[in-house]
């Protein structure tokens, strides 16, 4: 597949990215083709035409590159080819070539902020010595004298997975880390870093590959001068342009630089950012229009389920995202935070961290789906995109009962088995069957699946909800068939109208409204409408925690 055409692309070619809906894909946990437990490329393309029907524009796909997976895959040793236990280069072209086939775009995740310990230009920095070039493409430093006389790390910064932010090398150098001690981050200030990447971006887009999601993207660009961060601020991951390595300025000459790369492609390329920044005007400044295309917005992930702080970020959302020309994005889960079936299904509270959250003896899965199904048909009801993680439209929980032998992510170990991370939201989802592995891997696999699956997941497979007209999986299979076919869906902009206290309420044109009920107490449907799809059997009023699309006639 090649960049060389002359046909000049279609406006919908060029914009689909403003409204589409985005299908994340975790490798690891989406599909088993070969049968050894961990999921693959083999799985996925397995699994095509499933996506295709349940009616998604692309699928975002976590790293598949070469890893020693010690941050599973966003520890990149090779950004050039395919991890083996996922498959070959020659199934992920395949892929590609077979999702275009059906109408879907294709967006693999970068991590630029660092590589694994096992790329070649860490162990060629490794070997150079202190003072060295190889050393240049990363963040290398003396120590420091400590309090007690002793070697200390070069300032006080500490890893987003707990711990020091700096490992000592044999020869007395400490390099910086701001995730895993297997991941040292890279030095942006460095001509070759930049051209590197602008290089790998080329090398995937040839072929075919329609775009990036960018791993903390607001994290490159370091204050050269290391200042010390301080007590108060130590865990924070987010960026307000103050902080010493998180949104800091420099950052946006390197995606203008991503930006002239996608466009020097007949059919342009895009990108969708995951930043944590402190405010969306702060955020908007990544989607100016010679930088990034779309950006995660984390302010409505993490919003309380209220009716008036979600009207606050929807309007705080489009009018920031609106004023520099991009769109708003919606998501309600993905791979790093808690499945929100399991944060609605809890008291309200503002976050998306186990942490964050009443204990799991407060939850209600019940009221976490009920809840769910209303806020998936607000979110795909608000203009801008939106992203499904994978299980969402299944209704899926976060698995928070897992063994401790079991857990892989870092934050376990680093944290000193304190914070157990994130693999709950990670656990391979169900397709059929009444026992695990659920068709996540071939009939007749004898390998268990990487995590293991709750025996709860036999009542919410594929196949148990398939053709339930009930169930959350129809639900998304309307939804996502009327966004498509309606007209006042997708880019735009929306309208409120009179409610009362607790509802949300707004039209997006021709005649279609959104209707959403938090307010504790049944909601009269309006006079003269027609329900187009909705979350329960409706006569004339709304229960609480639904939402129905409707036309007034």
């Amino acid at each position: 597949m090649s960049s060389a055409t002359t046909a000049a692309p279609t406006t919908e070619a060029r914009t689909w990215w403003r409204d589409a809906v985005v299908y994340q894909l975790y490798i690891r946990s989406f599909a088993d083709g070969t049968g050894d437990g961990l999921g693959d490329i083999a799985g996925i393309r397995s699994k095509l035409g499933y996506l295709h029907g349940l009616g998604v524009d692309a699928l975002w796909i976590n790293p598949w590159y070469p890893s020693p997976m010690a941050d599973a895959g966003y520890d990149v040793a090779d950004y050039r080819a395919v991890e083996p236990a996922f498959g070959t280069a020659d199934e992920a072209a395949a892929l590609v070539e077979e999702a275009h086939a059906l109408g879907l775009r294709v967006i693999l995740d970068i991590v630029p902020n660092h590589t694994s310990d096992e790329h070649e230009w860490f162990r060629a920095a490794l070997a150079a010595g202190p003072g060295s070039p190889e050393r240049q493409r990363y963040v290398f430093r003396p120590g420091r004298v400590g309090p007690d006389g002793a070697q200390a790390p070069p300032n006080d910064w500490r890893s987003v997975f707990g711990g020091p932010a700096w490992e000592q090398t044999d020869d007395g150098d400490w390099y910086l880390h701001l995730f895993d001690v297997k991941q040292p981050d890279l030095n942006w200030e460095h001509p070759e870093v930049r051209a590197e990447f602008e290089s790998i971006l080329r090398f995937w887009f040839d072929r075919g590959v329609d775009g990036f999601r960018i791993d903390v993207a607001h994290s490159l660009v370091k204050d050269q001068e290391l200042p010390d961060v301080g007590p108060d601020r130590q865990m924070d991951t987010i960026g307000d342009g103050g902080h010493p390595f998180w949104d800091l300025d420099g950052v946006h000459e390197v995606y203008r630089g991503w930006r002239r790369v996608a466009e020097s492609y007949a059919d342009p390329k895009i990108f969708v950012a995951e930043a944590w920044v402190a405010t969306p005007e702060r955020l908007s400044r990544y989607l100016r229009p010679d930088e990034l295309h779309t950006a995660f917005n984390f302010d409505y992930l993490g919003a309380p389920w209220d009716a008036d702080s979600l009207r606050k970020v929807i309007d705080n959302s489009l009018a920031t995202m609106g004023g520099v020309g991009a769109p708003a994005t919606w998501v309600l889960s993905n791979h790093d935070v808690v499945r929100h079936v399991s944060r609605l299904g809890r008291p309200p509270a503002t976050g998306h961290a186990l942490g964050d959250l009443a204990p799991v003896e407060e939850l209600d899965i019940a009221l976490g789906r009920r809840r769910a199904r209303a806020a998936a048909l607000l979110m795909l009801a608000l203009p801008g995109g939106a992203y499904v993680y994978q299980g969402d439209e299944l209704g899926l929980w976060e698995v928070e009962d897992l063994p401790d032998e079991v857990l892989q992510d870092p934050t376990w170990e680093r944290s000193g088995h304190t914070e157990r991370g994130r693999d709950g939201c990670r656990v391979p989802i169900p397709w059929s069957g009444t026992e695990s592995p659920f068709g996540f891997s071939p009939e007749g696999a004898t390998a268990a699946p990487w995590l293991p699956q709750p025996a709860e997941f036999a009542a919410v497979t594929v196949e148990a909800q398939d053709g339930d007209p009930a169930s959350m999986l129809t639900l998304y299979r309307a939804a996502l068939a009327l966004r498509r076919e309606h007209p006042a869906l997708g880019d735009g902009t929306l309208e409120w109208l009179p409610s009362e206290p607790g509802v949300l309420a707004f039209s997006r044109g021709d005649g279609f409204t959104c209707l959403v009920n938090l307010s504790g107490s049944p909601v009269p449907l309006p006079a003269g409408s027609r329900v187009l799809l909705a979350t329960e059997a409706l006569l004339d009023v709304l229960p609480v925690d639904a939402a129905v699309w409707l036309t007034v006639d």
